[in-house]
C-alpha cells in the first residue's frame, strides 16, 4: 500500500476515535437536572406542619410555600450562587416573605445554605446507594445522606436523610424526593422529642418538636 494512502487511513481512524471519545464524555449523564437552577424558575409547595410544645400541647397548620429564583452572584471562588426567596400565604394570592436561601453546584454536589448553614443535599450524578455527609461544608457532626430509587423509578429519586426512632427519647425521620426536571417535590421532616421523666419513659408520649411535610402543587418560570 502507498504509504501516503496508509498515513490518511490512520490519520482518519484516529480522528474518528477522538470523536467518538468526544462524544461519549460530553453525552454522559450527570442528572443536574434534578435541580434545576436559572432566574426566574419558581416551586409552589402546599404544607402541612404541626408544632409540638409539649406534652398534649401542639399546633397544626396548613399553607402553601413559594419558592423563588429571584437572582444570582458569583463567589469568591468563581460559583455561581443563586438567591431564592421563600414566602408564605394561606390562598396563594397574597404572599409574605418569610426568608431567603441560596443553593449552588460546587464541583458534583448541590448545597443548599439555609440560615447560614451549608448542606450537601444532593450528589451527581444520583446513582442509587451513594451517600455522603451533608454537613462536609459545616461544622458540625456528621449527618449521612443517601440515595434511593423511588418506586424504581431513575427519574425520581428519594434522598434518605435520617430514620431513627429509639422509641424511648426522640425521633428524626427526615427525607427528601427529586424529579428530574422539576427539582424538589417533596419534603418530609418529622424531628420530635419524647417525654423521659420516670412516670412516662419509654410511652412515647411527645414532649417537643415539629412535623413539616411539603409536596408540590405547581412549578415553573
Amino acid at each position: 500500500m502507498n504509504r501516503f494512502v496508509f498515513f490518511i487511513l490512520l490519520i482518519i481512524i484516529f480522528s474518528q476515535v477522538g470523536c467518538s471519545r468526544e462524544i461519549e464524555e460530553g453525552s454522559k449523564d450527570f442528572g443536574f437536572d434534578f435541580q434545576p437552577l436559572e432566574v426566574g424558575d419558581y416551586w409552589i409547595y402546599s404544607v402541612d406542619q404541626t408544632i409540638y410544645f409539649g406534652e398534649n400541647d401542639s399546633e397544626d397548620d396548613s399553607f402553601f410555600y413559594r419558592d423563588r429564583i429571584f437572582s444570582f452572584y458569583i463567589n469568591d471562588a468563581g460559583e455561581q450562587v443563586f438567591i431564592i426567596e421563600r414566602s408564605k400565604s394561606y390562598d396563594k394570592s397574597d404572599w409574605s416573605p418569610v426568608e431567603n436561601y441560596t443553593m449552588l453546584i460546587r464541583g458534583n454536589s448541590l448545597i443548599r445554605t439555609i440560615q447560614n448553614q451549608p448542606s450537601v443535599v444532593l450528589v451527581f450524578p444520583p446513582n442509587e446507594g451513594v451517600r455522603w455527609d451533608s454537613n462536609i461544608y459545616f461544622e458540625s457532626p456528621e449527618d449521612e445522606f443517601e440515595i434511593k430509587y423511588f418506586s424504581g423509578s431513575p427519574n425520581l429519586i428519594q434522598i434518605n436523610q435520617e430514620e431513627a426512632d429509639d422509641l424511648v427519647t426522640y425521633r428524626d425521620n427526615r427525607y427528601e424526593i427529586f424529579e428530574r426536571g422539576v427539582g424538589l417535590i417533596e419534603d418530609y421532616e418529622e424531628v420530635l422529642t419524647y417525654c423521659a421523666r420516670n412516670d412516662c419513659l419509654g410511652n412515647q408520649l411527645i414532649d417537643g418538636g415539629t412535623k413539616t411535610h411539603m409536596k408540590i402543587t405547581d412549578y415553573g418560570k
